[in-house]
């Protein structure tokens, strides 16, 4: 599975294609997607985690005991946490942004969902959101997981890459183009 997604391949694919098939056996893909989402979602707030995540410096055993109490004030558990601790034991917890994202595209692909990046200038309301979970579904023909990053320097709009196809409506750009057509009429 891991070699017709070009997405999910090297150390980080085949650990992702492993706690995948496991969780697909266990019948626990959304939980584990949940507890990996929630760890993700820890690393990027924390300079801490991610130091501890990254740093060659500590020991397996260091990273290990303090990734143990970081999983349990998380509420992480089952095969997310006993996951999280190999990829610790095998000094591979580095990899584990790509691990992830290389998980999410494997439950994708099992589920016929397709994921779109959105570059927002600031956060969407639900109901902005649902609009455009719809409208890319009305256009894909199937679900549309997202994965709304907040950029203020666009200024407005958005910007959205689904697969190969890119669309850029933002202010930014529609301002750069506007400038270089004015640069041209010189």
């Amino acid at each position: 599975m891991a070699a017709e997604d070009p997405s999910v391949s090297g150390v980080s694919g085949r650990y992702a294609t492993a706690l995948f098939e496991l969780a697909r056996d266990e019948q626990t893909v959304d939980q584990v997607r949940a507890d990996l989402d929630k760890f993700e979602a820890m690393l990027n707030e924390s300079a801490d985690l991610k130091r501890l995540v990254r740093s060659p410096v500590f020991s397996a055993d260091a990273q290990l005991k303090a990734l143990t109490v970081v999983l349990d004030k998380a509420g992480i558990s089952g095969t997310s946490a006993k996951f999280l601790k190999v990829l610790t034991a095998n000094r591979r917890l580095f990899a584990i942004a790509d691990v992830i994202r290389a998980y999410r595209a494997l439950v994708a692909k099992f589920k016929g969902e397709a994921t779109a990046e959105v570059t927002v200038a600031e956060q969407l309301s639900d109901k902005n959101l649902d609009a455009l979970k719809t409208a890319l579904k009305s256009v894909t023909g199937k679900d549309v997981a997202l994965n709304v990053k907040v950029d203020p320097s666009i200024i407005g709009g958005l910007v959205v890459k689904l697969g190969s196809r890119m669309v850029d409506s933002s202010l930014r750009t529609k301002l750069n183009s506007i400038k270089n057509a004015m640069k041209e009429a010189g």
